[in-house]
């Protein structure tokens, strides 16, 4: 083969290039998840299951594919329909056709209203620099997680789970709210507020313990509809204005909201949020421990070295005029009572840095807190009160004290304003 260049491997085989083409495709985070809007053409549904068509408006068109039992389809959708789907693009090996895999397909006036409400807020924040803005950084070591996600869901008990796991009895406060329906968008953004409240220093001072230091907004997965409060103004204005990190935890991987794109961080799912924000304590001591060797072992090998360095310049005076000998002498104990200083220093550094990390999980340790004469009140499956909101007589609850635990009963609850 000739041209410009030269092929030193041989001619590609056309599969193996179609697999490439595959791969690039099916990566790219631009081609997953889209929604489209055309008419359908060529719709054929086969006794397999399978539904096939082309979607086509005047500018061009492209084939598609809904695989069965994927996604629900509207009986009103026919020939020559006006839809709007969500798919991914994919590349069909045997024919090297690029299609689309439908995951949702809708008549205009169910999905398509609400992507386009959705493309108008991300063009509005895009406008106004809030995805251009810098975002706040996740703690390397939390001392109060606010969760805001729906009370006794799965998602909820998978994040508790994890974060037991990985950091027993770190300080988290759960905020119950509506993850879907009419009243969603409110319950998050109330969420989201108690979360502010609770990051301010004078609320948890008043309430024996740390302020919130990082929010974790989300829930487990759901159709387009079930996910929507997250892609309203609303929530999203809210998350903006949080002084604490927020991280989104929506749904799957797939799906991408609005609360994603404004976010500090955006996690996958509830799970990888917990993953992503909670270190496992036992690799914590144990980089702790492993700095400290590291810290000890340098500290000999530069006074080995020092003594060395005395050694040699020791030897030299021997061997010196004598009329050098004072000058050698002066900058012998100059450069020694130095290199005390330096590593003096860098060992009171590095000492420094490690007390202070131990002082940082020392008062982050529930335990500590108990000593000091509080106690930690948490339901029969273990989750920490932090507000007498539901909360019911009769119900049983578990104090914890430094010295043990005890098991007790709710007789009566009250707010601050004397309600019952």
């Amino acid at each position: 083969m000739t041209g410009r260049g030269e092929v030193t491997t041989g001619p590609l085989p056309i599969g193996q290039f179609v697999q490439l083409v595959k791969q690039s495709v099916t990566r790219d985070p631009l081609f997953k998840n889209q929604a489209l809007r055309g008419e359908v053409t060529q719709w054929k549904q086969y006794p397999s299951g399978h539904t096939y068509f082309s979607l086509r408006d005047q500018d061009g068109q492209m084939r598609a594919v809904i695989w069965k039992g994927r996604c629900v389809i509207d009986p009103s959708i026919k020939e020559g329909s006006e839809v709007v789907i969500l798919a991914s693009l994919d590349l069909y090996i045997r024919r090297g056709e690029i299609q689309l895999n439908v995951e949702r397909i809708e008549p205009v006036s169910v999905l398509g209203e609400l992507e386009k409400a959705k493309r108008l807020l991300v063009e509005q924040l895009k406008k106004e620099g809030e995805f251009d803005r810098p975002r706040q950084v996740i703690p390397t070591i939390p001392k109060h997680i606010a969760i805001i996600t729906g009370a006794g869901s799965a998602a909820l008990s998978d994040m508790q789970r994890l974060i037991e796991n990985r950091w027993p009895g770190l300080r988290r406060t759960v905020i119950g709210v509506l993850v879907q329906g009419p009243r969603a968008t409110e319950e998050i953004v109330r969420g989201l507020a108690v979360a502010r409240r609770l990051s301010q220093p004078s609320v948890a001072e008043k309430r024996g313990e740390p302020p919130v230091d990082v929010v974790i907004v989300g829930r487990g997965g759901g159709s387009p509809e079930d996910l929507w409060a997250f892609n309203l103004e609303p929530v999203a204005r809210s998350i903006i204005a949080s002084p604490v990190p927020v991280v989104s935890a929506v749904g799957h991987e797939s799906d991408v909201l609005v609360s994603d794109l404004v976010a500090d961080l955006r996690a996958s799912t509830p799970s990888d949020a917990i993953e992503r924000v909670v270190p496992v304590l036992p690799e914590l001591h144990y980089f702790l421990d492993e700095f400290e060797e590291r810290l000890s072992v340098a500290a000999r090998r530069q006074f080995r070295e020092n003594m060395q360095r005395l050694r040699t310049l020791h030897a030299r005076l021997r061997v010196a005029p004598m009329a050098g000998l004072n000058r050698a002498k002066t900058k012998l104990l100059s450069l020694s009572s130095r290199m005390k200083v330096s590593a003096n220093q860098s060992v009171g550094i590095q000492k420094t840095r490690l007390a202070q990390f131990e002082a940082s999980l020392a008062a982050i340790h529930p335990q500590r807190v108990l000593e000091r004469g509080d106690s930690m009140t948490q339901t029969a499956d273990g989750s920490v009160l932090s507000s007498v909101e539901g909360l019911e007589s009769g119900q049983e609850i578990i104090l914890q004290f430094a010295d043990g635990s005890a098991d007790a009963e709710i007789k009566e609850t009250h707010s601050k304003e004397g309600e019952k």
